[in-house]
Formats: structure tokens, sequence, C-alpha cells
């Protein structure tokens, strides 16, 4: 793919994360212009007195509920439309998401036993990426073999195989505990299952793994071209295949792990994402690492939008959008798209 082709990808892409990103902090329950939504961005400044009240109170929605709310949507989109495009790469498998390697099921274990214990939000939270890390260590320890092999032959089934049977185990812990839950916790803890944003009230460390992990990303991209050939034909064109599939998969697991901690197991996005650029694009990884990383954080945020706004005051969980806007459009692109 051309250079310019991929730049006007890109910026079509920001556009449209910006004015959705600009929407979230004006969009909700309590009317915010969008004159006040820009003014809560900027220093603050001298008003009159007759606007300095309206103009107080919605600088105080935006900077300490939409703002850190819509940041934390876009990291967490980004995040996992990375991981599944990295994932996708490292297994070969169309089917492969940011979950698939059992990061979502310890976080969510971790997360209700802390929930369970009613934990402050901030534990829930720490809980969860300590979980996101054990299953990252179980999977790595148990799959070692496989991702240091030296042979020049494709491992990729059998650490999708043992991602798969670690996440079953994380499922039935979460089944057990979800059993055994109180009634009262049982509706925070589904939202949590589900995604949710509320407490996404300090996106930072999300918004540095998200720079992280694409910065591994794009300077990987052109050796995960020559990678999608097979590890064999990878290894006699020069590219470091051991080292390149740890540090793939080390970043799709931090991109989950940061993700998950952050708003929950939104689900869908990881695996649609990447499939509706390439499938609208193609599969060159230079163009396709970045704009996964836009289309992702646009895709949650305008998701997340809904979700508060559609049913408002409730508040419906962000995954169950995710899962609803993006199963038709997938499937309408795969019907649209021409069979050779």
């Amino acid at each position: 793919m051309s250079a310019r082709r991929a730049a006007a990808i890109w910026c079509v892409l920001a556009v449209a994360a910006l004015a959705v990103f600009v929407a979230s902090l004006a969009i909700g329950s309590v009317p915010v212009t969008l004159a006040q939504a820009l003014h809560a961005l900027l220093p603050a400044t001298p008003t009159p007195s007759t606007t300095q009240n309206a103009n107080d109170m919605a600088s105080e929605i935006v900077r300490t509920l939409r703002m850190p709310r819509a940041l934390g949507g876009f990291a967490c989109g980004a995040l996992l439309a990375l991981a599944g495009a990295l994932l996708q790469v490292l297994l070969r498998n169309p089917l492969a998401e940011p979950y698939v390697l059992g990061v979502s099921g310890g976080a969510a274990a971790f997360a209700l036993v802390a929930m369970i214990a009613g934990a402050a939000w901030w534990v829930v939270q720490t809980s969860a990426c300590a979980g996101a890390f054990v299953s990252i260590l179980l999977v790595l320890g148990l799959a070692r073999r496989e991702l240091w092999r030296g042979e020049p032959q494709d491992s990729s089934p059998r650490l999708l195989l043992t991602g798969a049977v670690t996440a079953a185990g994380w499922g039935a812990l979460i089944t057990l505990l979800l059993t055994l839950a109180p009634e009262a916790s049982l509706r925070g803890m589904l939202f949590w299952l589900t995604g949710d944003l509320n407490g996404a009230g300090m996106p930072w460390p999300a918004l540095i793994a998200l720079a992280l992990v694409l910065a591994f990303g794009v300077s990987a991209a052109p050796r995960l071209n020559v990678l999608l050939r097979g590890d064999a034909a990878a290894q006699a064109l020069g590219v470091p295949v051991l080292r390149l599939r740890v540090g793939v998969y080390l970043a799709a697991s931090l991109a989950a792990a940061a993700a998950v901690t952050t708003g929950g197991t939104i689900g869908f996005v990881g695996l649609v994402v990447p499939h509706m650029l390439r499938l609208a694009f193609g599969n060159d990884q230079r163009m396709l690492v970045p704009a996964a990383a836009l289309a992702g954080g646009l895709a949650v945020m305008g998701a997340d939008l809904v979700a508060r706004t559609i049913a408002a005051p409730t508040q419906l969980p962000v995954g169950v959008v995710t899962a609803l806007a993006g199963v038709p459009v997938f499937l309408w692109m795969l019907l649209k798209r021409r069979t050779p």
C-alpha cells in the first residue's frame, strides 16, 4: 500500500475519532454546549459573573466525568484492536482475539474476588491487573517451548490451544464465583464482565500502555508482514522469528491486560475491527496497526456514547453495544466481499 493512501486512511479515522471525542464531552444527561465542552479543555480564563456558575459546572462535568471516560474508552478500544491485530498475525488465525489466551479470564476472576470482598473500585482494578498478568505468566510458562521453539515450523496451533484451555479454566472459576456471590454484588459483577467504563476515572495507565504497544507494533510492522508467510519463510528471509513471536505475544498481552483493567471485558472489538480494516483496505501491517488503534478507539468511544445516552439515565454495558453494532456490520462486509 502506498504511503499516501495509508496516511489518508489514518487521517479519516483520526478526524472521526476526534469528532466522537468532542461529542462524548458535550452529550449526556446534563446538557453541555459545544462551546462549554471546548472551554473546559482550555486553561481557566476569567469569565463574566453571569456565566461563571454555568461554566464551572460544565467544566467540572467534562473534566472529572466525561473526559476521563472518553479517554478510557478510546484507550480500551485501541488496545483491544491492536491486541487482536497482533494476535491474528502471531497465531495466523482469523478468529484470534485479545481474550483467546486467557488474559481476560484471569483479570475477571481476580476482579470478581475483589468485588465479592466489597473492595474499593481501585482495588478491583488493581486485582484485575494482577489477574491478567498471572494469566500471561501462566500461558507463557506452559507454552514456553512453543514460543521459544527453534525449529522452523508453525507452533501457533499449540500456543492457541494452550491459551484456550487456560481461558476455559478461568471461565469455570468465574462461573463458580458468580454462583457464590451475594445478590447485591451480581449487577456490578455482570456489568464488569460485559464491559463497563464507569470506573475509568484514571485512563492514563491505559494510554501509556497504548503508546508502548503502538510503538512496538509500528516498528515491527514490516517484519509482521513477512511473518504472515510462516515461520520458516520468515526465518529464511532473516527475520528474528523467536524474538519477534515473544515480543508480539507480550505486547498483545499487555494491551489486553491494560484494556481489561480499565474497562472490563469489552468483547468483539479486537476480533471485528482488524477484520473490517483488512477487508476494506488490505492486510499490510504497516497500515493496519495504526489504523486498528484509531478505529478501535473510535468504536468503543462511540459505543460508550450510545450506551450512556440511548436509555438515559440508565446506562447499558458498553460491551453489549459493541456486539450489537459489530455483528451486523461485520456480516454485511463479509457478504459484500467479492469471492475469487
